[in-house]
């Protein structure tokens, strides 16, 4: 039997007693020179880094994607080319809730997907639905705020959560979603992951497309229901999690087949719906989904902290082929992503190893900065241009590192999307009620909305939240005034 190892201080020193602080005599004052009992409480005070503020409570794994069908006419990208395999990193999450919360309170779940490709890291920061409750970055905060705590007492409202929703039309498609059955999933396993913003890509000839990303669960898509998750919320606050890490335990992998919608790039500027706003989704009918591959989640992590809770995931990851698209949502992400991540976890958020390119190298003049591990040798500038040659380091390469680009002109405004022909903030979200959902989901989601009804206590929000719900269908409206006044 091999010898235990011997516990040391942080620099490598043995310790030699891990039971007992030095103190003067057995019942006397404990020492400030203590070094190990200092370190090992300052250690223990800094083990949590600041929560996600929205996002805050998920779990992850790890995993494999393969190729499997040929869609190099629309990227150059090496991580979609045919036959083509990376590693996966997936982080799912609740929205709203903080780090203790229920798993199973009704909420939009976060998926947001790591591609470790040998050209960098491409991440895909998506939820389980293919719209978001707004389109401006700008209004982000507002939207998490009123879905936290009020300010005096520390509770979640419905008052305000509401009155945020009602003020801002745009919201209605998402809040369908949410109220509706993909509000309560059974697990993680059992749901489908959306990149939801539009992105580009761009071939081997430089041209461009618009593409939009969907992850279709090999599980089926499922439901709990309201009694089933409020037990749940009590019984096992970290179900989702539970489930997720057990079943990849037991070697049941769950498997999501990866499917992109495709707009030529000349087509948005005439399409009837804005492209590029968040709140809509591409009608299949016009723009069919095409398979891509699948990915397959087959490891679980190590360590949840170092891997899970220290992975950064942010739009702003993007790989030569790929890109972003001026949609103002997924323009604001880009800065706020990468900027909560600086504060969360510091500047070199990208040498942890979950966050570091797993296939690929990073070459590059940044350095120094708090938590620094990885560093040039001392032949390296640390400017560029320089005259050193190779060893003075890396230089730009404009066709290795092609960009995604559009066309943009105009004057500087604040000011919505130009709205197209189609476009109205009800719309879609009265066809999902109307066209998508089953009889039975009707009914439940009737049920729903009839308990958000009586949880909203002043009287113009509710009469809002009425005339919310008749803009999205008629019917709809008179179903709720009449159940609320029954």
């Amino acid at each position: 039997m091999a010898e235990n190892k011997t516990l040391t201080t942080q620099t490598g020193t043995p310790v030699a007693n891990n039971e007992h602080s030095l103190t003067v005599g057995p019942d006397g004052p404990t020492v400030l020179h203590d070094h190990y009992l200092l370190e090992k409480l300052a250690s223990f005070n800094r083990e949590r880094v600041p929560e996600r503020n929205p996002h805050a409570k998920g779990g992850g794994a790890f995993g494999e994607f393969v190729v499997t069908e040929d869609v190099s006419k629309y990227t150059r990208a090496a991580v979609f080319q045919p036959g083509a395999k990376a590693e996966t990193l997936i982080r799912f999450s609740s929205v709203a809730g903080e780090q203790g919360s229920p798993d199973t309170w009704r909420d939009v779940r976060g998926f947001s997907l790591r591609f470790y490709t040998p050209e960098g890291n491409l991440d895909i920061v998506g939820n389980n639905t293919p719209t978001f409750f707004i389109r401006d970055g700008i209004k982000f905060p507002d939207f998490i705020h009123s879905q936290k705590r009020l300010g005096a007492s520390g509770l979640r409202d419905a008052d305000m959560q509401w009155d945020f929703w009602t003020l801002s039309p745009e919201s209605a498609h998402q809040v369908t979603y949410l109220m509706g059955d993909r509000g309560l999933s059974k697990s993680w396993r059992h749901l489908n992951g959306y990149g939801s913003h539009t992105y580009q890509w761009i071939n081997a000839e430089g041209e461009r497309f618009w593409v939009k990303y969907h992850f279709i669960s090999q599980q089926g898509v499922e439901r709990l229901s309201p009694e089933e998750a409020e037990k749940l919320a009590g019984s096992d606050a970290d179900y989702y999690r539970r489930d997720l890490f057990e079943s990849i335990e037991r070697g049941e992998f769950p498997s999501w087949d990866v499917y992109v919608q495709i707009m030529p790039y000349e087509e948005a500027k005439t399409y009837r719906f804005n492209p590029f706003d968040l709140t809509k989704v591409w009608p299949k009918a016009d723009y069919p989904r095409i398979k891509v591959g699948t990915f397959t989640l087959n490891r679980n992590p190590e360590n949840f902290f170092a891997q899970i809770e220290q992975a950064a995931f942010t739009p702003g990851n993007q790989v030569p082929g790929t890109g972003i698209s001026p949609d103002k949502m997924l323009m604001a992400r880009v800065f706020s992503y990468a900027d909560a991540h600086r504060h969360r976890i510091g500047a070199n958020f990208n040498q942890l190893p979950v966050n570091q390119p797993h296939a690929g190298e990073v070459n590059n003049y940044q350095h120094e900065g708090n938590m620094r591990y990885h560093f040039n040798s001392a032949e390296h500038r640390t400017y560029s241009p320089n005259s050193y040659g190779q060893a003075g380091g890396p230089v730009a390469d404009p066709v290795a590192g092609v960009e995604a680009s559009w066309e943009a002109d105009g004057t500087l405004v604040r000011s919505a999307h130009t709205l197209r022909a189609d476009d109205d903030d009800f719309g879609q979200a009265g066809t999902l009620y109307r066209d998508v959902f089953s009889a039975e989901e009707k009914a439940r989601f009737h049920e729903v909305l009839g308990g958000q009804a009586q949880a909203i206590t002043v009287d113009r929000i509710r009469e809002a939240f009425f005339q919310y719900w008749t803009n999205v269908d008629a019917e709809l409206g008179a179903i709720l005034r009449a159940n609320y006044a029954a």
